[in-house]
Formats: C-alpha cells, sequence, structure tokens
C-alpha cells in the first residue's frame, strides 16, 4: 500500500489536470506572443535563450539562490531568537512588535540604495533586503506557534514543576514546528523574491538573474528576460518541494499529517 502511494503521483488524475493547465496556459502566452510581440516573446524564443547558453544562466542562479539562502539563514536566526522573546516576555512583546510591523509594511525597494550607500557594493546589501523580507513572516508564525500552547498541557508542566526552559523545549517548540514549516513554506520561495529585489535595486551587481533581468530589459532582449524569469520560477519551485518534503518528514506525527496519510 505504501509503494502505491508513493506512485500515486503516476496516476493521471494526479498529473493531468496540471499538465492541461500548461498546455492552456501555452497556446495562450502562443497567442498573446503573436498579436503583442512587444509584451511577450515566443516560447521558442526563450527555449532558445536558454539552450544557447545554459553555463550563462546556472552560474548566475547559483548566484541569486546563493544570496537567497544566506538572506533566509540570516532572516531565520534573528526572527526566530525575536519570536522566542516575544512569546515569553511581555515587555519584550510589547517592544518587538511594534517595530517588526513598521519593517513589514516598509517598501524595502527604497531603503536598498541607502543601504548601498552604507555598506559599499558587496553582498552586504542585497542580504540585508533579503533577510528583511523573510524575517516578519518567520517571527509572526514562530511566535503565534510558542504560545498555541494548550492551558491544560501548560498547567500539567507546571504541576510537575517543569522550569521555563523545559517548557520550551519540550512544550512550546514541538507545538511552533507545524507554524514554523509554514512560514518556511512562505519564505523559501520568498526569499528568491527578495534576492532578485536586490539585485535589482542595488547598483553594482555584478552576477544574479536580477542582475540579467535589469541589463536585457535595457537591452531590449526580452527573450532573455523570460528566460531568466523562468529561472527563477524554477528554483522557487524546488524550494518548495523541498521545504514541503522535509516537513512532511519531521511532522509525520502531527494530527494534520496522520489524517492526511489515513
Amino acid at each position: 500500500m505504501s509503494v502505491l502511494k508513493r506512485l500515486g503521483f503516476l496516476r493521471p488524475a494526479y498529473w493531468l489536470p496540471l499538465a492541461v493547465l500548461l498546455v492552456g496556459l501555452g497556446i495562450l502566452w502562443s497567442v498573446t506572443a503573436k498579436d503583442s510581440p512587444y509584451l511577450l516573446p515566443p516560447l521558442a524564443a526563450v527555449g532558445e535563450a536558454l539552450a544557447a547558453n545554459p553555463g550563462f544562466y546556472l552560474a548566475n542562479a547559483w548566484a541569486t539562490l546563493a544570496v537567497a539562502l544566506v538572506g533566509l539563514a540570516i532572516g531565520f536566526v534573528a526572527s526566530f531568537i525575536l519570536a522566542v522573546l516575544v512569546s515569553e516576555l511581555p515587555l519584550a512583546r510589547r517592544a518587538i512588535m511594534p517595530i517588526a510591523v513598521v519593517l513589514s509594511v516598509t517598501p524595502l525597494v527604497a531603503i536598498a540604495p541607502a543601504l548601498v550607500v552604507a555598506f559599499g557594493f558587496g553582498p552586504e546589501p542585497k542580504l540585508i533586503v533579503t533577510a528583511l523580507i523573510c524575517f516578519f513572516p518567520i517571527l509572526i508564525n514562530v511566535a503565534t506557534g510558542l504560545r498555541s500552547v494548550s492551558p491544560a498541557v501548560l498547567q500539567v508542566f507546571t504541576t510537575l514543576h517543569a522550569s521555563r526552559l523545559e517548557m520550551l523545549w519540550h512544550v512550546r517548540m514541538p507545538s511552533a514546528l507545524p507554524y514554523l514549516f509554514t512560514a518556511l513554506r512562505v519564505v523559501f520561495p520568498l526569499s528568491i523574491i527578495g534576492a532578485v529585489v536586490a539585485e535589482l535595486s542595488a547598483p553594482g551587481a555584478a552576477d544574479g538573474l536580477g542582475t540579467v533581468i535589469s541589463v536585457a530589459s535595457s537591452n531590449n532582449r526580452l527573450a532573455v528576460v523570460y528566460a531568466a524569469i523562468f529561472c527563477l520560477a524554477i528554483m522557487g519551485s524546488v524550494l518548495l518541494l523541498i521545504i514541503t518534503a522535509i516537513e512532511d518528514r519531521v511532522l509525520h506525527w502531527h494530527e494534520s499529517r496522520q489524517g492526511a496519510t489515513s
């Protein structure tokens, strides 16, 4: 039975709707490209751009991915630590959350040039922008998860004279895991967007798919622009699949997974 479940993606009911949708989108793309060549390039031209120089796109995709993952790691560590403080200390919650909300609604594209002035043309401005974009979803979800423990469970551990650290590790952390993975499913693809936004808005970037898009747009090379966008879409989808697979493995004990596999 487990083998059948693993091979379930081979059934037409699994892949046929997506295939039909992709074919429909491809037809719509081709019709639009024929009528409005300055809006969309032909799909064949995008494929030719990718096939003509795959190493170029791979190298720039790796540069963007490196910025995305390092920026995500920085944002994750900072937001996770603050989420623990927010959940444990009401005073920290009243001090940190208003500032976090202000950061979440601040257009980071506007401050990217200021970061370049402050940190120069190195990777620091791109990493900061990516970290800030990933910061708020992780902070909110982890803080919510840490505070979502049932009062009855907390009462049991209090009766057992569990310390605050034991309560955090054995009760609050497991409770926060589903919320954490929900945040990661959002911020893993979002980190790619953050890296591209940083590359587009921080002058002086020498590589990365955001730079490819910027240079190709200024030179009217529409096929190259959409080839880079296609690479970004693939990267975001792969990251989402990876974190979803890890979530299924780590949270196999959770009630949501029990219902899904029964």
